[in-house]
């Protein structure tokens, strides 16, 4: 990990990415910048780890983070994936106990840090900011407790849909025929992601592509080409 200095960071450009931040004029977005430190991480570097004590929020403006757990028996469990725009280490600033989750580059990571200091005088002056913050807070969750009642009743086809589709929203490309995603994740960090083998996602979609629902393009593509077919798997859409 470094300091970053670079001038990308010294203009508005870093907090106009951020949603919780749409509100705001030009002008107060450049006085949320000269609040933010900056720093850099290298692919596999880890933030900080569960147990940590943060006093501040950490907002990506380049790059990829995930954020995990180790489950008893020592196996990775991705709570979620984060990358440009998005923020964590919230719950930090409202509440005294340890983080309990780990923090990791998965690509080389640019980050802007706003002490919580900083950020109670933010939310004072704007409040919206704070509702906004809550809005993402409560959608996470509602993931996790989504996730949690699919690996409860082992829908794994239900878990690696769900998984296909919110990367579809987040990274998929429109085409003529069908929309493409570029994975940002490998085989193992999607196996992670949703508590299964990196063989059984393998599986699964071959699967989808045999009943061409999918189709599979190298390791990092996916055109999706039949939705409605896929979101049968998931019983309720």
């Amino acid at each position: 990990m470094k300091n970053c200095g670079c001038q990308e960071c010294q203009t508005k450009v870093c907090a106009h990415k951020v949603p919780i931040f749409s509100t705001l004029s030009d002008e107060e977005l450049i006085k949320i910048v000269e609040m933010t430190g900056n720093k850099e991480y290298e692919k596999g570097d880890l933030i900080f780890l569960e147990g940590s004590s943060l006093q501040t929020l950490y907002i990506i403006n380049k790059g990829q983070i995930k954020l995990f757990k180790y489950t008893k028996d020592g196996k990775e469990q991705i709570l979620h994936i984060l990358e440009e725009g998005d923020f964590f280490g919230e719950l930090s600033l409202f509440e005294e106990e340890k983080v309990s989750f780990n923090a990791e580059a998965m690509a080389p990571v640019k980050i802007c840090t706003l002490q919580k200091e900083d950020l109670e005088k933010l939310l004072k002056n704007h409040p919206d900011i704070a509702i906004k913050i809550l809005q993402v807070v409560v959608h996470r969750l509602i993931r996790v407790e989504s996730m949690m009642q699919k690996m409860a009743t082992n829908d794994v086809e239900a878990r690696i849909v769900e998984l296909i589709l919110e990367l579809k929203d987040k990274h998929g490309i429109v085409k003529k025929n069908y929309v493409e995603i570029q994975l940002p994740l490998t085989r193992e960090d999607m196996a992670n992601y949703i508590g299964v083998t990196r063989e059984t996602i393998s599986r699964k979609l071959s699967k989808f592509q045999q009943e061409d629902l999918i189709q599979i393009v190298g390791n990092r593509r996916i055109q999706i080409l039949d939705e409605e077919g896929l979101r049968d798997y998931l019983g309720y859409e």
